[in-house]
Parts: C-alpha cells; sequence; structure tokens
C-alpha cells in the first residue's frame, strides 16, 4: 500500500500536488497558481522578497521552465508531420508514394499496403529509415495523419508543459527509436510509417506522469487500454509499433520523474542513454537476423 503524501503545512490533509520550486507536497488551500504549475506560499512570498534572490521555476521533471511558448515543440512537430504528408501529395508515386517508399521503415526487400514490393532498407545501409518513418503517414488516407496529429495535441501538449521541451524531446525521439526497433525485429519485411509509435511512448509518459502525481489514473489506463486493443484488432496497425513505443517512453518516463534531487539529471540522462543504447542495439540485432 502507498504511504499518503500531505501538505507541509498541513499534515493533516493528503495531497497529491507539489510547489513547482521546492518540490514540497501542498494542498489545495496552500496552492498558489503559477506559469507551470503551482506554487506554496512560501516560495511566492521568497520569490515577491526582493531580500531573497529568486528561485527558477523548475517543470515537474526539474528541468527548467522555457520562456514563451510552452507548446512549441508539440506544435513544430505537428508542423513538420503536416509539411512532410503534404510532400507526398505532391511527389505522388504508386502504390503508398514514392517518399513513403523511400523512407519508410523496413530491414530488408519488404512490402507496402498494397502488396508491392519495395526493395532497399536498413539492411542496405538506409538507417535514416529508423527515424524519418516516424513522420510519414499514408497519403490517401487523411484520417491516418489527422487521429495521430489530434492525439499528439491532446497529450504531448500538456507533457511538453509538465517536464519541459529538452526531456520532452528526447522522450519522443527515443521512444520513435524504440517503436522502430521494434519494428524489425518483429516486423521486418513489413513497410511501416507514422508517429504513433512516439505517441504510444508519450501515453507511457503520461501515465508515469499521472502515477507520479497521484491523480486518478483511471481515465489514462482506460484510453491506453483501449488504443492497445485497437492496435492488435484493427488490419493494417503496427502493434510492433505501438508496444516498442509505448515501452521505451515509459522508461524513459520513470527515470525523468522519478529521479533523487541528489543525482537527478545524472539518472534521467543515463536511463534515456540506456534506452537509446537498447533500441540502437536491438536493431542490429535484427538487421544481423535479415542479413543472415
Amino acid at each position: 500500500m502507498d504511504q499518503a503524501v500531505c501538505c507541509y503545512r498541513h499534515p493533516d490533509r493528503e495531497t497529491g500536488i507539489r510547489c513547482t520550486r521546492c518540490e514540497r507536497p501542498i494542498c489545495t488551500a496552500c496552492m498558489v497558481s503559477a506559469s507551470v504549475g503551482f506554487q506554496c506560499p512560501q516560495c511566492v512570498a521568497r520569490a515577491n522578497d526582493s531580500s531573497h534572490r529568486v528561485t527558477q521555476p523548475r517543470t515537474v521533471s526539474g528541468g527548467r521552465v522555457s520562456a514563451g511558448d510552452p507548446f512549441l515543440v508539440t506544435k513544430i512537430l505537428i508542423a513538420v508531420n503536416v509539411a512532410l504528408w503534404l510532400v507526398e501529395l505532391a511527389v505522388g508515386g504508386g502504390g503508398n508514394g514514392t517518399v513513403v517508399d523511400k523512407y519508410g521503415l523496413f530491414a530488408a526487400c519488404g512490402h507496402d499496403p498494397f502488396g508491392n514490393q519495395v526493395c532497399g532498407g536498413a539492411a542496405d545501409g538506409e538507417w535514416y529509415r529508423v527515424i524519418t518513418s516516424a513522420f510519414l503517414h499514408e497519403r490517401t488516407n487523411p484520417l491516418h495523419i489527422g487521429f495521430n496529429m489530434l492525439t499528439l495535441w491532446w497529450i504531448g501538449a500538456p507533457l511538453e508543459q509538465r517536464i519541459g521541451r529538452a526531456h520532452y524531446i528526447a522522450l519522443y525521439f527515443v521512444s520513435a527509436l524504440g517503436a522502430s526497433a521494434a519494428v524489425l525485429l518483429l516486423a521486418p519485411d513489413t513497410l511501416t510509417i507514422g508517429a504513433s509509435g512516439a505517441i504510444f511512448g508519450l501515453f507511457g509518459a503520461t501515465a508515469v506522469y499521472m502515477r507520479r502525481a497521484r491523480y486518478d489514473m483511471r481515465p489514462i489506463l482506460i484510453l491506453l487500454g483501449l488504443n492497445i486493443l485497437f492496435s492488435f484488432t484493427w488490419s493494417g496497425v503496427s502493434w510492433q509499433a505501438h508496444v516498442g513505443g509505448l515501452v521505451a517512453g515509459t522508461l524513459v518516463a520513470i527515470g525523468m520523474l522519478y529521479a533523487p534531487r541528489e543525482r537527478r539529471s545524472l539518472v534521467q540522462w543515463g536511463t534515456t542513454a540506456a534506452v537509446l543504447v537498447a533500441s540502437l542495439a536491438l536493431m542490429g540485432v535484427a538487421v544481423s537476423q535479415v542479413t543472415s
């Protein structure tokens, strides 16, 4: 059973909220709204007192709160995905399109959703596919990119605000690479594209964040469960990418959000690096199996 966390100013009141400056637990009566999250009265008073040095606001993962738009990275990711989809439409080509054939993910000679053979792949040295594939979508199916981008905004934007830009960027790209590793390992001859692998990593990170903040996890677990069910039952969906992204994102988020304050940066970036190295190692194993 989890030990209850109580407000440091009111020990008789349980809470799941923490001050974004000092990270001490505070109840609803003590929390003061800030640009990101909430602050305790003591930190607000210290910041307003000119005799004290102003403490730099921190995100829930300990990173600095970025100036300007708190959702900037998410907006850029959406813009890049949409722009590349428009490029796919403009370039055209047979089957799923020239762009997807050139930059989609598979290990060796694969097949597109229409059954056409596509040669090249990571096994032939085209390693760029492990990341470019995460920014491509079916040009003949607007629902593919539409649903992914809406989900990226709904899940990604709040998460970016809470963990900060640097951690969010690392989380997104490592999740994308984790998804690619799972695809190469479990479905090496299937042409795979889409941002959903990285988005599943954001799902996992959101669940970790809600657990860390002691929020009601039922909404995110139900949403995640429905998406996992959809992954395994809907034809043409890469469950391999979804599972790989989910595992990678969850592991990175655990390292970021549960790192001890004394060695926070070391644990956070060490965990991120470890998941990245493991993903790259799995890619190497997958390609070696194909070439052998």
